[in-house]
Formats: structure tokens, sequence, C-alpha cells
């Protein structure tokens, strides 16, 4: 299983809404590297759900449930989407700040590339995030 982190801004499109509404296509990303994550996700892969602009924090976990096919949004290009399901929520959000002091997190693409809207995240910082959280 491999492990990402997904964003978005809460008033575009938040966690409570995809508890909501269940299941989600994750459309309208417009960067290569993101996109290149995108395709890389099996079913099954596990992503930590990002609040950005507002909140900075992590906020729950979204399991794909559906490997990518093609973003209809897209006018031009090779684009796709990925479906996602709330999988859980955190105990305890995780903010950018705490995440940024901790040497272990250093080299977290969040940190490293804020400006990435799909990365990678390794085993031991998922770990770290959920001992963070206090999730289990």
């Amino acid at each position: 299983m491999n492990y990402w982190l997904i964003k978005s801004e809460p008033s575009a499109y938040s966690w409570d809404q995809l508890l909501k509404d269940k299941q989600t296509f994750w459309n309208g990303v417009r960067n290569y590297a993101a996109r290149n994550n995108l395709k890389a996700m099996k079913k099954g892969d596990l992503a930590f759900f990002y609040h950005s602009n507002e909140g900075l924090c992590i906020v729950g976990i979204a399991k794909v449930v559906k490997e990518h096919t093609p973003d209809k949004t897209a006018t031009e290009g090779e684009w796709y989407g990925v479906d996602f399901a709330p999988y859980k929520t955190l105990k305890k959000p995780v903010t950018l700040e705490q995440m940024k002091k901790e040497p272990l997190l250093k080299t977290m693409e969040l940190i490293r590339i804020s400006r990435l809207s799909v990365s990678k995240v390794t085993d031991k910082e998922f770990d770290k995030i959920l001992q963070m959280s206090e999730t289990k």
C-alpha cells in the first residue's frame, strides 16, 4: 500500500463534504507532478486529507476506491481524477505548524513542495502523523 496527501480548500471541498457525499471524483488537478501521483494511486491506497489555505491541517484519511480515469473537466491535455471515499477522521487535526516542527517530517513533500496539491507520503511520515493525531 502507498500513502498520499490530497489538498483542498474547505470552502471548495471539505472533509465534512466528503463524509456527507461518501465518495467523490477528485478532479481539476492541472499540475504534472500531481497528475503523475494520481496516476500512480492504486485501489486501497490511503491519502491524508489536508485543508489548505483555511485551516492548514490534516483532518482525515481518504481511501482510493477507483483508480485514475480521464478528467472530463479538462479541455486539453491528458488529465486524470481518482475516486476517494472517507476512511477515517483524525482524532486531532495535525497542523502545518506542528508538522514543520517535527524533525521526521522535515523532508515531507507537503513541506518541501508546498504548492503540490497531490503528494507522496512515506510510511514513516504516515505513521508519525497518525501518532501526532492520536489516531490508530
